[in-house]
């Protein structure tokens, strides 16, 4: 069957849609990184090599394969590689401690861990069970030239990979995201996607980054991976390759915009841009839309599924404060505490419901209760976590995560209305607001920020620009704001910060 047959039923594999571009575009290069690239016929017979491999390893199918490495051509083979074994990939984050790595690969059940000089730095001493493979020397794992995989019956409920949150304490829980949840994002995406050439410049064990790389490949495009953002290099190679699409996040946006000779390189060859995974301010995404051609949609949604808005930017130009509306097929809800829907205008918990939902949560049933909700029909919902309000026109305005709401003297305090006034002094280049203990009310707010202002002659300013229950009780100049690889400002680490200072 053609490629475009597949992609027009109900479902396919990944790994049948490579076999497929292989005959089909075998020299079409399916993944770039530096100065090498790999086309669909190397990779497609790599993947061959490296699946049976794993069989012989024991990987069978539902069997978790840990990768804990920086993007490069081998990751992305030994990811794919995983799904043609009938396995399961579990990307791990080299962010973590070694105990927490160790006890994800541990949870998952992996048979093979693959790592590179980053992963192995980051899993330090920790010991594990499962058999390690250095993807700098990948060839000596392969199975011979000729070996083929044996053939895996998959279908839309099974596993399709294990993503594990972005967790600061504990170890992280493993999101299970079947098959049919990545077909939606395939389906779903741009028939454009087989001539796209995909900029991938965050790290490629991020569900957001997976939901460019994964329908890229599937459709045929190519991926170009970069290594540690660097935003000249992104626009330098998005230039060079003549770069159609690519999904960054805010902070990435930031840094690209700022760079001073930004309008001189041709970036007329995108398509689409979009954002995900962090507040994205409307005056950031006025400036990408007036200087970089293409089309910006900014997404909502979780790694969990359940229901994802999208806004086009280009087409909504009054409602950039917005993260947009549902996408078809998305049943988005506000719930209060209780667990009841509020009127149309009110705040509440945003909860949602698709066909890209999640199965759970990795020998979790508890974590899985407590993410779920249901409407009066009985049907399933995941909880967001974030609070927000419909607009008259059915646009979502997001307030905040639900867990970082301030409660000062009984009065709820939204760190992002903070926020966004103290971005609005000329010394402050950014910022974030979080809640502290207080014995008098219960909890305060404090303010970091990155720039040039006087912290007291800016602490005093911002108070004097908001109510009294807004008023910050304290606020701290530092170096940069924490933040995870894809661009999440770490609030934990700041409060954490705060306590021991």
């Amino acid at each position: 069957m053609r490629t475009d047959e597949m992609l027009a039923g109900e479902f396919a594999t990944v790994s049948d849609l490579i076999r497929g571009h292989a005959a089909e575009r075998p020299d079409k290069p399916a993944m770039i990184f530096e100065d090498r690239s790999i086309p669909y016929a190397a990779l497609d017979a790599l993947l061959d090599r490296l699946a049976a491999a794993l069989q012989r390893e024991g990987v069978g199918k539902g069997d978790a394969v840990a990768i804990l490495a920086a993007s490069s051509i081998e990751y992305g083979a030994a990811f794919l590689a995983a799904l043609r074994a009938g396995g399961v990939p579990a990307p791990l984050q080299p962010s973590a401690t070694p105990a927490q790595l160790a006890a994800m690969i541990g949870d998952s059940g992996a048979k093979v861990v693959f790592l590179d000089a980053t992963g192995a730095k980051a899993l330090g001493d920790a010991q594990v069970t499962a058999k390690i493979v250095r993807l700098e020397a990948l060839d000596d794992f392969l199975a011979p030239e000729d070996a083929t995989p044996e053939p895996v019956e998959i279908g839309p409920d099974d596993p399709f990979n294990i993503i594990y949150s972005s967790g600061t304490t504990g170890t992280p829980k493993g999101i299970v995201q079947p098959q049919s949840m990545r077909w939606i994002h395939i389906a779903r995406a741009p028939g454009g996607f087989g001539s796209a050439v995909t900029m991938i410049a965050t790290p490629l064990y991020s569900n957001t980054t997976l939901v460019s790389f994964i329908p890229t490949i599937a459709w045929g495009g190519t991926a170009v991976l970069l290594g540690k953002f660097d935003a000249h290099a992104f626009v330098s190679q998005a230039a060079k390759h003549r770069a159609t699409h690519a999904m960054l996040v805010p902070v990435q946006y930031q840094r690209i915009m700022a760079l001073p000779d930004f309008d001189s390189f041709d970036l007329s060859s995108f398509v689409l841009k979009t954002c995900t995974s962090a507040p994205f301010s409307p005056a950031l995404k006025a400036d990408v839309l007036a200087r970089w051609p293409g089309l910006l949609v900014e997404y909502y949604g979780m790694t969990e599924g359940g229901g994802t808005t999208a806004l086009v930017c280009n087409m909504h130009p009054t409602k950039l404060h917005t993260v947009g509306t549902p996408l078809p097929g998305q049943d988005l809800r506000l719930i209060d505490e209780e667990g009841n829907e509020v009127p149309q205008g009110e705040m509440g918990e945003v909860v949602g419901r698709s066909g890209a939902m999640m199965t759970g949560y990795h020998g979790r049933a508890e974590a899985t209760r407590d993410a779920t909700w249901h409407d009066a029909e009985g049907n399933r919902y995941i909880r967001h976590g974030d609070v927000g309000r419909f607009d008259e026109d059915g646009f979502l305005i997001l307030m905040d995560r639900k867990k970082d709401l301030i409660i000062s003297g009984g009065f709820n305090i939204y760190p992002s209305d903070l926020e966004a006034v103290l971005i609005g002094h000329d010394g402050v280049t950014d910022c974030a607001v979080v809640g502290i203990p207080s014995e008098q009310w219960g909890e305060t707010p404090i303010g970091f920020y990155t720039g040039p202002g006087d912290a007291a002659e800016t602490l005093a300013w911002f108070n004097a620009q908001v109510g009294k229950t807004q008023r910050l009780a304290d606020l701290v100049r530092i170096d940069e704001l924490p933040r995870s690889a894809i661009g999440k400002v770490l609030k934990r680490e700041l409060r954490d910060r705060y306590a021991a200072a």
